[in-house]
């Protein structure tokens, strides 16, 4: 790459040597006019001082780059925000262009005169401008056929605001959906699930659950809820569940997991908090055990139409001292509706004790329909009024006995 070097006493000569370099290396007849004024401004101070101005070129064939230089003692003239091109680079006594162009044209012909070439240029900023005015006056003529011009314009926007966070929601149920355990076929036992989202604009939460047969044949279920909402509490409530199946599989007592869970977890993230409640059901006896951290009980319903809260005691992860005491142990019967959920049931008018009531008689109102009705039909029960909006799960697990 060769650099070659001018001086300049006059703007006249200046502008007659950027223009030749210009043409030389076929920049547009625009951009040409353009790199000429900005010249002549920025050495302007200096010409009209009675101070040289040296003019330095050089084309890179690597990057297709002609970088011009401009070297002025003392001013450098306008700043580089007001000359018609803006230089790449500004330093005391110097200003420097990049500009994509071709290599130098060594064709054979007499080149044009100063008059030619400033016509050219003079043809291309009026085309340049036409264009603009054109384009102006389109834009112009689509406003005015829209309604109420601006107006429109802020409900079209606003339509497509709604139309991204609907998208965005959907996305990120699916991936929710796609986070939940796919279902499982226990002989002797009907399962189903209901999850509702807080709000349409956070549907991700930290209310998740498992459920998987384990080596004996028992059913395990998990249910959590992890503090807060959206993506970081969903990536808490994944760890816990994660963390509760491996132990589980691995073959630990039921009392001793969540504890286990907590001192899994802590090194990674100490500010997971979550609920947990733990069951095991052996299809085959209807036996249930329970075990608890935190959690809100479990509803057992008879059959005949009993119902009781089933308190199962100990700590959630994060809490001070977690873990579980020794489980609760019941005995389904055929017909028995055991509810599995997350205080978004029960606590949506802000009051535990009331909302444990409601859910009992919810529950005996859907006791005889199908199993996979039942969860949906509750949680719609129980928020006929929502004065506190929460993640909320139910989950119903039925004794067939067959």
């Amino acid at each position: 790459m060769t650099t070659r070097n001018l001086t300049c006493a006059t703007t006249a000569g200046l502008s007659r040597a950027v223009r030749a370099l210009a043409r030389e290396h076929a920049l547009d007849p625009a951009v040409r006019a353009r790199l000429v004024l900005s010249a002549a401004e920025a050495a302007g101070a200096a010409l009209r001082a009675g101070r040289e101005t040296g003019l330095t070129w050089a084309y890179d064939p690597a990057e297709g780059l002609l970088t011009v230089g401009l070297r002025t003692p003392g001013d450098t003239g306008p700043v580089a925000g007001d000359l018609p091109m803006a230089p790449d680079e500004v330093t005391e006594g110097e200003v420097v262009w990049r500009l994509p162009a071709s290599p130098p044209s060594d064709a054979p012909g007499e080149a044009p005169g100063e008059d030619a070439l400033a016509a050219e240029e003079l043809r291309a900023v009026v085309a340049a401008a036409d264009a603009l005015t054109s384009e102006h006056r389109r834009l112009k003529d689509e406003l005015a056929e829209t309604n109420s011009g601006v107006l429109a314009l802020y409900v079209q926007l606003d339509e497509r605001d709604k139309q991204l966070r609907t998208a965005h929601g959907q996305t990120l149920r699916e991936l929710e959906d796609a986070l939940r355990p796919a279902p499982i076929k226990a002989d002797g036992l009907e399962l189903a699930v209901h999850y509702e989202p807080a709000g349409t604009d956070a549907p991700t939460g930290g209310d998740l659950y498992d459920w998987f047969v384990l080596p004996d044949g028992t059913v395990h279920i998990t249910i959590v809820d992890a503090l807060g909402h959206g993506v970081t509490s969903t990536r808490s409530a994944l760890n816990v569940t994660h963390a509760v199946r491996t132990l589980a599989l691995e073959g630990h007592r039921l009392e001793s997991i969540v504890g286990r869970t907590d001192e899994i977890l802590r090194p990674f993230d100490r500010s997971v908090m979550a609920t947990v409640q733990l069951a095991r059901i052996d299809p085959a006896s209807g036996e249930l055990w329970l075990a608890n951290g935190s959690h809100p009980p479990a509803l057992l319903l008879r059959r005949d139409g009993t119902a009781r809260y089933l308190e199962a005691r100990g700590r959630g992860i994060g809490f001070p001292l977690p873990g579980s005491e020794t489980p609760l142990t019941e005995r389904l019967a055929p017909g028995d509706l055991l509810l599995l959920y997350t205080d978004g049931l029960t606590e949506s008018r802000r009051d535990p004790i009331e909302g444990e009531k409601r859910l009992i008689e919810a529950a005996h109102k859907h006791l005889q329909s199908p199993t996979e009705e039942v969860p949906g039909a509750i949680a719609e029960d129980m928020h006929t009024v929502i004065l506190h909006p929460d993640d909320t799960l139910a989950l119903a697990v039925r004794l067939t006995g067959q």
